[in-house]
C-alpha cells in the first residue's frame, strides 16, 4: 500500500516511458513534448520544418531529457510508419503518441464554392494524420503487449459552427476517431482520448501590439484571458501517465470556460434591423 502522497507523484511519472510528439517544433506541441521529457519520457519530436524540431530537442536535452528529432510529412501515411519505426529503431519501444500536429486554411468564400483540394488538404492535415498516428502506433503497441496510449488534439471550434467550416469539422472528426480508438484498442490495454484547446497562445507575445490583442480577445473568456501554450503540458503528462490509467475515450476541454459560458467571435456579425 503506498503512502497517497508519494503513490501520487510516482503515477504521474514517466520514467521508462517513450513518446512520439507530433507538431512538436512549436507551440503546443513544442509544450507538451518539453513536458513529457520534463516528467521522464524519452521524446521523438516530429514536424515538418527540421529547425523547429531541432530546437526543441536541443531545449529538451540541455534540461537533462532524453529526444531525437524525426522529420515527418503528417499527410502521408508512408512518412508517418516511418516516424514509427524510427522510435522503435532509436528507444526500442513506443509507449505514448500524440497527435498534435494540425492547421486550418482561412477563406472567405461562400459555402458552395470551396474547392475539393482545400477541404481534401484540412482533412488530411488533421483528421487523416490522428488516423495515420493513431493505427501506426497501435500496431507496435500491440505486437510488443504492454499497452499503450493515444492522445489526439482536436480544437474547441470543432464543438461549435465556423465559417471555416473545413477545420472545425476535421477536428470533430478526430474526436469520433479518438472514442472509437477508445472502445476498440482497450482490449489491448491501449487508452485513447483527446485534448480539446480554446483560445490557447501558440508562444510569447512578440510585440505589444499583440499582447493587446491577446488581451482583448480574452475579454471573451469568462476567466479573462487566453489559455498559454505550456499550460498543455501537464494535461498531456497526466493522460500519458498511470495517474489516468482508467481514463479512456474522453474529451477534455482547456478552454477557460469559452465553451461554458464565453462569447467567443465565430465570424458572424449580428444582423438587425434598426426602428429609424
Amino acid at each position: 500500500m503506498h503512502e497517497q502522497g508519494a503513490y501520487v507523484l510516482e503515477t504521474l511519472g514517466l520514467q521508462g516511458k517513450t513518446a512520439i510528439v507530433t507538431g512538436a517544433g512549436r507551440g503546443l506541441g513544442k509544450a507538451m513534448a518539453k513536458s513529457l521529457a520534463q516528467a521522464g519520457a524519452q521524446v521523438v519530436c516530429a514536424a515538418r520544418t527540421q529547425e523547429q524540431i531541432d530546437g526543441t530537442v536541443s531545449e529538451i536535452t540541455s534540461d537533462g531529457g532524453q529526444a531525437i528529432a524525426v522529420q515527418t510529412d503528417v499527410t502521408s501515411s508512408a512518412q508517418i510508419d516511418a516516424l514509427v519505426a524510427a522510435c522503435i529503431e532509436q528507444y526500442g519501444q513506443l509507449d505514448i503518441m500524440i497527435a498534435n500536429a494540425g492547421g486550418g486554411v482561412s477563406s472567405d468564400h461562400e459555402f458552395w464554392e470551396f474547392e475539393d483540394e482545400e477541404f481534401e488538404a484540412v482533412l488530411g492535415l488533421n483528421l487523416k494524420s490522428a488516423f495515420y498516428s493513431g493505427r501506426a502506433a497501435s500496431k507496435v503497441m500491440v505486437e510488443r503487449g504492454e499497452g499503450g496510449v493515444i492522445i489526439n488534439v482536436a480544437s474547441g471550434t470543432a464543438l461549435r459552427g465556423n465559417r471555416g467550416f473545413a477545420y472545425p469539422t476535421a477536428k470533430g472528426g478526430v474526436i469520433s476517431l479518438t472514442k472509437s480508438e477508445a472502445t476498440i484498442l482497450w482490449p489491448h490495454n491501449i487508452r485513447a482520448n483527446v485534448i480539446v484547446p480554446g483560445y490557447v497562445s501558440q508562444g510569447p507575445a512578440k510585440d505589444d501590439e499583440e499582447a493587446n490583442l491577446r488581451q482583448n480577445r480574452g475579454g471573451f473568456i469568462p476567466v479573462r484571458r487566453l489559455g498559454e501554450w505550456w499550460e498543455l503540458g501537464p494535461l498531456a503528462v497526466y493522460l500519458a501517465s498511470d495517474a489516468s490509467q482508467y481514463v479512456t475515450g474522453e474529451q477534455f476541454i482547456i478552454d477557460g470556460a469559452g465553451l461554458a459560458g464565453g462569447i467567443g467571435p465565430t465570424g458572424y456579425a449580428p444582423r438587425h434591423e434598426l426602428d429609424a
